[in-house]
């Protein structure tokens, strides 16, 4: 891979990574509170992949509420559709695209140069037309996080570990198998655990913990500071991201960071936000009885879309919490900022701001939502920002619409 800088022809320095108003609204719930590009799939986020590839600094164009803290740069910049994972391949293809020219994957736009003045990508109607002849990897719907991490967990660790050295494993009593494929950063602990990278490959991210009778298989990353808890038993095909907590049983699932699942319970075929967490035996259905194809709650469609999959478990958005014993139906959404607890099962799509379970639902109230919150950035020694709070109180009102139990109130 070239470590250069990619636009050797153009005083360009940056990629600007473009929300596409053709995916991101089926990327919600996780696109309420991020633009397309801070989702993380494989190790890293989709903007740390392209910062790292391209060796350039990125920046973003996103929905206005978001841009504050997630800022674009005003210098000219290669405009990258924020949904394409790259790899040296597309980085290869981007050096011969020119300035008057536009990349597209059918009608997909992936890149295109953009101004400093240029507000959105309403010009490119003008621009020479080049098409992809390969299919790019892309996130076009919420599964398809957990349906690309492996390969995306495979590509990065490939790009994190390239001439670098991992840290010796200490511990005696921790079992290796193809130990070449595990890779150890600085400051983690394992103790007593076993490591399968047989299959794929196996990332502990700096300052991470793996406890005493833990069992893992790759393609794996538990990304820094991140904690495995005594005998958890975590199936290939998953991330854990940064400072979170697992345990029990997880199956090709995504924690996109600041979550935990502490306790015994399965989890499968999920995608996990930040700031969440999954009460002591929560269980996510990933299969239905009849093993008929999982239908999952399409924000841009308002009603249920068939995903064509077998297996399908929980979409649960940021700053979303559940008790203990919770039991989610196979291919659940949850939105912002909601709180399940209760006997039976809750229903398959269940709003932002939501407070209740199975034997019905209220609204959430900012108040509360705030005082939670704050409590929970504490214990993580995190600041509960003005950006933040504007952001959550935005897609409130975004969301007010899904709650249907305030309009017969």
């Amino acid at each position: 891979m070239d470590s250069g800088r990619l636009f050797y022809f153009c005083p360009m320095n940056q990629i600007l990574l473009f929300d596409d108003p053709a995916i991101r609204g089926s990327l919600l719930p996780f696109t309420f509170t991020r633009p397309v590009a801070d989702i993380r799939v494989g190790i890293l986020k989709i903007s740390e992949k392209w910062h790292k590839y391209a060796n350039m600094e990125v920046s973003y164009l996103t929905q206005e509420y978001l841009q504050a803290k997630f800022p674009r740069n005003s210098a000219p910049a290669m405009a990258v559709n924020g949904a394409w994972l790259p790899d040296p391949e597309s980085i290869g293809r981007l050096k011969k695209l020119k300035p008057n020219q536009a990349l597209f994957w059918g009608k997909i736009l992936l890149a295109t140069y953009i101004g400093e003045t240029e507000k959105n990508l309403s010009f490119v109607s003008d621009r020479e037309a080049i098409h992809l002849d390969t299919d790019p990897a892309l996130i076009q719907k919420t599964w398809n996080i957990f349906q690309l991490n492996a390969s995306e967990l495979k590509k990065d660790y490939a790009l994190l570990t390239r001439g670098r050295e991992s840290q010796p494993l200490s511990d005696p009593h921790t079992v290796c198998y193809a130990p070449e494929n595990i890779f150890i950063e600085v400051g983690a602990k394992i103790k007593a655990a076993v490591l399968n990278a047989e299959a794929g490959p196996i990332y502990i991210g700096k300052n991470a913990e793996i406890q005493e009778g833990a069992l893992i298989r790759g393609p794996f990353a538990l990304c820094e500071g991140s904690t495995v808890n005594m005998g958890a038993k975590l199936r290939g095909d998953t991330t854990v991201g940064p400072y979170s907590k697992v345990g029990g049983e997880i199956s090709n699932a995504v924690f996109f960071g600041y979550s935990n699942k502490g306790h015994d319970g399965f989890l499968g075929n999920s995608v996990i936000g930040e700031w969440c967490n999954l009460g002591a035996d929560t269980n996510t259905s990933n299969l239905k009885n009849n093993y008929a194809q999982v239908k999952l709650w399409d924000y841009t469609k308002g009603g249920f879309s068939n995903t064509g999959l077998q297996f399908c478990g929980l979409m649960m958005g940021d700053h979303s919490k559940c008790g203990i014993n919770t039991m989610f139906n196979t291919g659940t959404v949850v939105g912002v900022g909601s709180n399940i607890f209760g006997d039976g099962f809750p229903r398959n799509f269940i709003p932002s701001f939501s407070w209740g379970g199975a034997a019905g639902f209220s609204t959430f109230s900012m108040p509360k939502f705030e005082e939670t919150v704050k409590a929970v950035y504490g214990r993580r020694g995190k600041d509960w920002t003005q950006e933040d709070k504007e952001i959550i109180e935005r897609v409130f009102d975004l969301t007010k619409s899904y709650r249907i139990w305030d309009k017969t109130t």
